[in-house]
């Protein structure tokens, strides 16, 4: 990818942004909070805006914050351009970067013991993730241009977290001692 081309993330960052503009320590947060959509490293929350604002897709300006000025960005009319050309592509089933099925793939090398009982302290993170959908989807309700959205996203990361659940009585089911 070239330095000036857009990244799955890139629009991620546009989309945040969205209307009514954030600054790079929102656009953190909001990775913080939901970590099922944290896509990339703390610093790139910080650099993405930059760099978009530098290609004109969004623009910078100075707000007062509670310690010092901050930098808060917004959409422009060439980023709500490139969101609209991205919304139009084909969407393909994304390539699964999965922990819990890498550790199953090594089962036979580690052992099974061992596997059962890395996956099942995977129980645990699920829940906590549970706990942050439903803050998750409590602030919907504040972004009524954006709450329906926001839902149908909500409803498919609960289903996603069920089924590694799932996958978890599994895993300790059929690799029962």
């Amino acid at each position: 990818m070239s330095r000036d081309e857009l990244s799955l993330f890139s629009y991620e960052i546009l989309g945040l942004v969205g209307r009514q503009g954030l600054g790079a320590h929102d656009l953190l947060r909001m990775a913080r909070e939901n970590r099922l959509m944290a896509w990339a490293g703390e610093s790139q929350y910080y650099v993405e805006p930059k760099r978009l604002a530098k290609l004109g897709y969004l623009e910078a300006r100075k707000e007062p914050g509670r310690t010092r000025e901050r930098t808060v960005y917004s959409l422009t009319d060439q980023g709500m351009e490139a969101l609209r050309a991205y919304a139009a592509t084909p969407v393909a089933f994304p390539a699964v970067k999965s922990d819990p099925l890498q550790r199953l793939l090594i089962a036979d090398l580690v052992g099974e013991d061992v596997t059962r009982a890395s996956l099942g302290t995977l129980r645990e993170d699920v829940l906590d993730l549970k706990e942050r959908i439903e803050e998750m989807e409590e602030r919907a309700e504040a972004l009524p241009h954006r709450r329906k959205y926001l839902l149908i996203v909500v409803a498919h990361l609960r289903r996603l977290l069920d089924a590694h659940l799932e996958l978890v009585d599994d895993v300790e089911r059929q690799l029962a001692p």
